[in-house]
Parts: C-alpha cells; structure tokens; sequence
C-alpha cells in the first residue's frame, strides 16, 4: 500500500470513529422530566360576540349628522343614565319601554341601552382570570332581544319624533358640552307618591319645555331608587293610571320579537303538535290554538314570596289590572315588616304553589276557556324531582301533550343567550296563560297579550 492511500484510509477510520461515537447505538431512555400540566377547561360553545348585530346598530340609518329633522343634527334627544341595569331581563326590559314612550311623549328621540346581565343570571360561568379578557358585566345588544321604534326601528309614517339611537351616537350628536343634565330628585320631588299619571305628565311637560336640544337624566345622590318610574311604583296600583296611554302608545303598539327571537320561536313550532285523541269540541287550526302556557318560577322563588307576604306587596306591574281574572288584594291583618300566619299562608300558595294548587288552576282555566286545550308549555327554572312529579301529576289529568323550556331545540348560542324572550313570546302567543302575579316576566307577558288584542280572560293568575 502506497503511502497516499495510507493515509486515505487513516482518514476514513477516524471520519467513522467519530460519526460512531457521536451516534451510539440507542439504550434506554432516561426517565422524562416531571412537567406540572397546565389543564384548560373546554367549552362546549361559547358566548357570541355579537359583532354583526353591533355594527347594524352602529350603521342605524338616523346615524347620520346631515339628515333633515326631525333626525339629524338638530334633533332633540333624552339618554336615562338613571335606567337600572344588572336585574332581571323583564325588570329592566319594563322600565325601559316606559323610558321611551316618556321621550316619544316629550317630542324627543330615545338613547336605547343594550341590556347589561347580572352576572350570576347569565347562561355562560367564567373564572375571575377570564373575566379580565372580556366585557363585564355581559352586555347582550338590544335588537338582539326586541325590535321596534324603542330600539331604533321607525315609528309611524306620519310621527315625527326623532328616531331612538344608540349611547355611542348620543357622544356624537350630544357631546358632553351640549348637554343639559337633570338630576332626578328635581322632577321626582314632591311627586314620589303621586298618581302614575301625574308623575309621568310632570316628566314629559319637563323633558318638552327645556329648550336644550339634548338631556342627560343623571341619579341624585339623595334619591336610592333614581328611576324615573321607580320600584314603589312598578309594585303599587297607582301604576295603573298609565296603562291607557302606554298600552295604545306607538312603543307598545309597535313592539316585536326581534329576528332571533322570532328564529327560535318558528323552528320549536313543532313542538306543539297535539299527541293525544282527537278533541271532542271545537279546536283551532294554527300552532298555538290549542296551547295552555304557565310560568313556574320556582328555586330562589320561596325567600322572594316570604318577602312579598312580610311586606304585603300586592302584585307586580300589569298584573294588577282590574280587567283580569284571579287579581288579589292583600289580606288585612299586617303591620310594618310584620304578617300573620294565616296571611303569610295565602301568599304562598298564590306565590309558590304546590303541585295541587298548579294541577287545580290549570284544570279551572281549561274549563272556563271557549275552545280546546290540549298542549302545555311550562315556562320554568325548575329541575328535578319536583317538575318530574308535576308533569306525572298534569298527565294523569289529561294532558298529553307537555313540553318545558327545557325542550326547547336553540339553534345556536345567540338564541341560548336570548332563551327568555323566547319563553316569553311563546307564551304571548299560546291560547291562554297562566303565570305569576309578582313576577316582571309575566308582567311583560301581560303586556304584550293585552297589546296584541287577547281577551283579557285568557290571561290567569295562581
């Protein structure tokens, strides 16, 4: 071998000693490093954003400075900064609509809120962390819940008040330093106790006398309930004295479910074929004809009827119109914060009825009703062994076709999120309804029954 190629192949062993020796033949594994496993839990959907709807309200039409009045820069305008919010969807939703029939009656157009959630009543939980990455409290938009003139849609041809519009737009067409502020005890002073009617013709000779192109209704800090209509007199019969107007008022009038409400409401239709024999009397043909709907409100219910029976409220809102049937009085015999027993006994079973009293009312309404009733919707947040033995309760007295909130098929998350205006448009269509004097929810649904033209007789109470 020459001396060239001695080298070469020198040179080729120790290119493959190397390689060897980096390369050793697999042994056993080392044993893996303790890692601490961060676990993120899944969701089986999550809330919408609502970004389509948000922008169609930003893109409202009357969104526009050089549109002629009554719209447009010279409008006038009322925002009620003094508006509850973190309550119930109804409690809120009803003080609103008298918001904007004030405004429509004072001759100027309504700034609509979105709806802003309790937390604890929202369909979604989230931990303190997630929370710091999203809006909170939730904010659901207004259109997403109702539509009509109080959130934005048009008012009659003939009207001529400016079109409602959104808080942002109200920044813009009201900046701060055009802004007249009102604090609320000016107007509420005096008048606290007053007849509805007085109290709301004080606020709309106010709102339509100040010369000012734009209101800012602000919360005194001497007044607790800063409302314009106020807790003491949602819950008090001198409300009455403004159903009249506000009831024939283009706010009532024009008032509908919004597009995804009505979405929902459509595609559960099948829920309500009847399932049991063919009637014996007369039955109507569309899909609601034959449909009884009750409201049960049920779980942290018992301390609110406690509350009611201890302070003898009478019921909520609507609910104490003398047109309906089943109206109450409260028994004599309380004092400040104090019932008897007897009282406290009436209220329960009025407000937290058991499963006898449920079975008993609806059987009387069937009776009383002109026309078949054979399907029940029952409108509820019970759950368990209690509506199990309710619905066994309600079969076993011929109800054969009973379908709950629980049934309902949601296409998608923003109609989970809007569930209770689903409920409530249900049961202002069915044929009758029974529901729960103290509650807001079936105030609401008084409303709209009494509004679309239902016989007052068909609306019943426990």
């Amino acid at each position: 071998m020459t001396g060239r190629r001695l080298i070469v192949v020198i040179i080729l062993a120790l290119v493959l000693f190397v390689l060897a020796w980096r390369n050793p033949r697999p042994g056993p594994s080392p044993p893996p490093v303790e890692q601490t496993e961060i676990v993120i839990p899944l969701r089986t959907d999550e809330p919408p954003t609502w970004e389509w709807l948000k922008k169609w309200e930003r893109d409202l039409p009357q969104h526009d400075l050089s549109l002629r009045p009554p719209d447009g820069a010279t409008a006038r305008y009322v925002k009620f900064s003094t508006q509850a919010q973190q309550l119930g969807w109804n409690n809120v939703q009803t003080e609103l609509l008298m918001n904007a029939h004030l405004a429509h009656e004072s001759r100027r157009g309504y700034v609509f809120p979105d709806f802003e959630w309790e937390p604890k009543h929202y369909p979604w939980e989230f931990s303190d962390e997630e929370k710091e990455h999203r809006q909170w409290p939730p904010h659901t938009p207004l259109n997403a819940l109702l539509s009509g003139p109080v959130a934005g849609g048009s008012w009659d041809w003939e009207d001529d008040t400016p079109r409602s519009i959104t808080p942002v737009w109200f920044d813009i067409v009201c900046p701060p330093s055009q802004r007249r502020y009102l604090n609320s005890s000016d107007v509420k002073h005096g008048i606290e106790w007053s007849e509805g009617d007085v109290i709301f013709d004080k606020w709309a000779t106010t709102l339509r006398d100040i010369p000012d192109r734009c209101l800012e209704i602000l919360p005194s800090d001497d007044d607790r309930f800063p409302q314009v209509f106020d807790i003491w007199l949602w819950g008090n019969t001198r409300l009455l004295s403004i159903w009249d107007k506000f009831s024939k008022s283009p706010v009532s009038r024009l008032l509908r479910p919004s597009p995804v409400v009505k979405a929902a409401v459509e595609r559960n239709e099948y829920l309500f074929l009847p399932r049991g024999p063919r009637p014996s009397t007369k039955a109507g043909y569309s899909t609601y004809d034959r449909v009884l709907a009750m409201h049960i409100r049920r779980g942290d219910y018992e301390g609110a009827c406690k509350h009611f029976a201890t302070w003898s409220s009478t019921f909520y809102g609507w609910n104490q119109l003398e047109i309906l049937p089943d109206r109450f009085v409260p028994p004599p015999g309380s004092s400040w914060g104090e019932n008897t027993p007897e009282n406290v006994e009436i209220y329960m079973k009025r407000c937290l009825p058991s499963i006898e009293d449920v079975v008993s009312k609806v059987k009387a309404a069937k009776l009383e009703y002109d026309g078949t009733l054979d399907v029940m919707y029952l409108l509820t947040n019970e759950k368990g062994e209690w509506l199990d033995r309710l619905l066994y309760a309600l079969k076993r007295d011929g109800w054969n076709t009973i379908k709950t909130s629980r049934d309902l098929l949601l296409g998608n998350v923003e109609q989970k999120e809007v569930a209770m205006a689903i409920d409530m448009d249900i049961a202002r269509r069915s044929a009758v309804f029974v529901g729960n004097g103290w509650s807001s929810f079936t105030s609401s649904i008084v409303h709209r029954r009494l509004v679309d033209g239902r016989n007052a007789s068909t609306i019943r109470f426990y």
